[in-house]
């Protein structure tokens, strides 16, 4: 017996958690705590869908010395009971015991192992989903200023999250209570526990997993149609701008009230500390604007006296407004670069010299060491030729494995015969001694199930509040859900693939069965009990009923129909979004082309005359990013030099010395010039006039007739 390959599977899972909490998070802006319970999350529930397998092929191989170990055979009276063992006529020698008969798996760790560290990985992941990871989200997102009333604000705002778990939790309770013969006693109440736990994740389950089995395999499928995939972008791209307007247009509103508390409040109150809490919160550019402005005040009613109540408020907005903006920031760079790359792949597709050639815009750098292996041509077979047949063939497999699924699902309550695809596949390696294809198809099974689910969880419009960004580009709040998500959901699915095996003692009513470390510690696939009389109906109809919904797109339709944006080819609608965004994709890809040019006359005049600024500069120096949007509105105002002499002839008034306030200098456009928060740049590269008007100098034609 050997713990090796149960350690370099635990090692290689930890490895995979880290590399991925880094890929999508920050450890230099998080907070530690955050990142250490996510880590954990995380870590613990790619370990249960690895490491389970091995507890599967391990299972397979007790029952296998169970079932080749001689049978004793017990006759009792009432006053004596003797045991008689039958034993065969030949010798000792020829006696041939279960462990020679039986194949030992190469997985194969000492049996004490595993309950240790299901207990271990249980138990913590429950802790993680159900107190603390929403604790420290509610805790993060709260706007108070200490840190027993941000727990108290957590405690109240989980407060309808803990009362669902609770009910289910109560429910059980009456029903042993009320029950005759059944006495509660702590080990009792576990399981109550455990099977309002599983009750909960069973149900949220069965609505992922019918949108994902027929999601899933479909996106692939029309990830090998480039016309769709591009007209789907566009259309994106044109949601994506509203969204991202009235996120920019609600953070300009707090700020505004937020300048007036500033500017209201002096540093003699008590309640400038918590303003200053709020300004860390806000734009730099407004910070500095703000210091400087807090001596020349404006006086306010009595009736707006800022209490503290109204600075928890404006704390939490601004938090919020944030974040959306973050996100809808992130959602809008990475569809933009999803666009540019269609565009240029429908554009290489009709390439006669079949060389990929990129367009600007587009980021695309291969890892350095297949830079020299990829070539132009390599690409344009690759993309143009190779993937769209990869994806066809990998939809269909997807599409034979959901089916294969949806199968098991409806029928894997039926014992004999055992119609369940998985059932057999997976009893017929074992009966082989196969327990490497055992463990090989059981975690390619989880690891579709956890796909599927996992997919629907962010795509979902009720969670999109959460979304994942690669390159450290996710925020606290979404790591912490992914995390909790990942606790909450593994449990109830890997219970639900055992199952689907009949590994499961309490679906398969055999007792002789051998049932794995993981059942005998995270419990069974059971539900309330007197709704478990019915649970073979219902769960597989509610996911047939699920998966029918989502192949005619019928959730999709009916938002359509009351308004809501949805995707529906051949719909006038749709059709103008797409128009819309293929607009905007043009107008950003302009955009990016001048900046391109101003560079490439940059650096010629550095080589033809030295370091020094070209006379003719069109462009703001690449150094001076966040200033960028100052330079260019100071230079329109030195063109008016002229009609403000006169003015200040007449009125002891200096615009030219106004001070240019940006609240949103940190809010940038995808290549990272900033932009106003109440519009996006025209092509000219100046901004619309509700910004300039607000934050800027006079508008423009006012004096026009002086």
């Amino acid at each position: 017996m050997s713990v090796i390959p149960l350690t370099i599977e635990v090692s290689l899972v930890f490895c995979v958690a880290a590399l991925m909490l880094h890929r999508y998070g920050d450890y230099r802006k998080q907070h530690i705590l955050v990142t250490v319970a996510c880590f954990i999350a995380w870590y613990f529930s790619f370990m249960i869908i690895f490491v389970l397998p091995l507890d599967v092929s391990s299972t397979f191989y007790r029952q296998c010395l169970k079932d080749n170990s001689p049978l004793p055979d017990t006759t009792s009276n009432p006053n004596l009971t003797t045991t008689i063992i039958n034993e065969p006529t030949l010798s000792t020698s020829q006696i041939i015991s279960p462990e020679q008969v039986c194949e030992k798996p190469w997985s194969w760790f000492p049996p004490t192992v595993l309950p240790v560290l299901w207990r271990v990985v249980y138990w913590t992941s429950q802790f993680l989903t159900w107190i603390l990871l929403p604790m420290m989200q509610s805790f993060s997102n709260a706007g108070d200023f200490t840190v027993w009333r941000k727990i108290k604000s957590a405690l109240f705002e989980n407060a309808i999250y803990y009362g669902t778990y609770l009910l289910i939790f109560g429910i059980c309770l009456v029903y042993v209570a009320i029950k005759p013969g059944l006495n509660i006693n702590g080990s009792q109440l576990k399981v109550i526990g455990i099977t309002a736990s599983n009750t909960w994740g069973l149900f949220l389950l069965v609505l992922l997993l019918g949108y994902g089995l027929v999601d899933i395999p479909r996106s692939y499928w029309y990830a090998s149609k480039q016309g769709y995939q591009l007209a789907h972008a566009y259309f994106k791209m044109a949601k994506l701008s509203t969204e991202k307007t009235e996120a920019e247009e609600n953070v300009e509103d707090i700020l505004d009230d937020i300048k007036k508390i500033a500017e209201t409040v002096k540093y003699t109150n008590p309640m400038r500390k918590y303003v200053d809490v709020i300004l860390e919160k806000c734009p730099e550019s407004m910070t500095k604007n703000l210091k400087r402005s807090t001596d020349d005040f404006e006086e306010y009613s009595a009736s707006e006296v800022v209490t503290e109540k109204s600075l928890v408020r404006i704390h939490k907005n601004i938090k919020k407004a944030t974040h959306n903006v973050e996100r809808a920031r992130c959602q809008w760079n990475e569809t933009l670069q999803r666009a540019f790359e269609l565009e240029d792949l429908e554009a290489n597709e009709k390439s006669s010299t079949r060389k990929f050639v990129h367009s600007v815009g587009v980021d695309y750098q291969p890892v350095s060491f297949l830079r020299r292996l990829i070539t132009p041509q390599i690409e344009w077979y690759w993309k143009c030729l190779i993937r769209p047949i990869l994806m066809k063939i990998l939809a269909v497999c997807l599409c034979i494995l959901s089916f294969m699924v949806v199968w098991s699902e409806c029928l894997f309550f039926i014992k004999k015969p055992v119609l369940s695809f998985f059932a057999l596949f997976v009893q017929a390696a074992a009966k082989n001694s196969g327990y490497f294809y055992v463990e090989l198809s059981s975690c390619l099974t989880i690891t579709f199930l956890c796909f599927c689910a996992y997919s629907t969880l962010f795509k979902v419009r009720i969670f999109n509040y959460y979304y994942l960004v690669p390159d450290h580009q996710t925020n606290a709040n979404s790591l912490i859900f992914a995390g909790m998500m990942l606790c909450r959901l593994t449990p109830p699915m890997c219970l639900n693939f055992l199952g689907l095996i009949h590994l499961d003692t309490h679906i398969t009513k055999d007792e002789r069965k051998e049932e794995t470390a993981y059942t005998n510690i995270m419990g069974h696939m059971d539900v309330i009990p007197f709704i478990s009389d019915g649970f073979n109906i219902y769960f597989p109809i509610l996911i047939v009923l699920l998966c029918v919904a989502t192949y005619f797109n019928l959730c999709s339709k009916a938002l359509h129909f009351f308004g809501f944006e949805q995707f529906v080819e051949d719909d006038h609608l749709t059709q103008e979004l797409v128009d819309e965004g293929k607009d905007l994709v043009r107008r950003e890809r302009r955009r990016l082309q001048r900046r391109e040019d101003w560079e490439t006359r940059r650096k010629e005049w550095n080589q033809r005359f030295g370091d020094s600024s070209p006379p003719n500069q069109s462009e703001p120096s690449e150094s001076a990013k966040e200033g960028n949007w100052k330079n260019r509105l100071a230079s329109k105002r030195s063109s008016k030099n002229d009609r403000t002499e006169l003015l200040r002839e007449a009125e002891p008034i200096d615009y030219n010395n106004y001070q240019l306030e940006d609240p949103t200098s940190s809010y940038s456009n995808p290549d990272g010039a900033p932009i106003g928060l109440g519009g996006y740049q025209s092509d000219s590269g100046r901004l619309s006039t509700s910004n300039y008007t607000k934050y800027g100098g006079p508008p423009r034609g006012i004096f026009d007739d002086v």
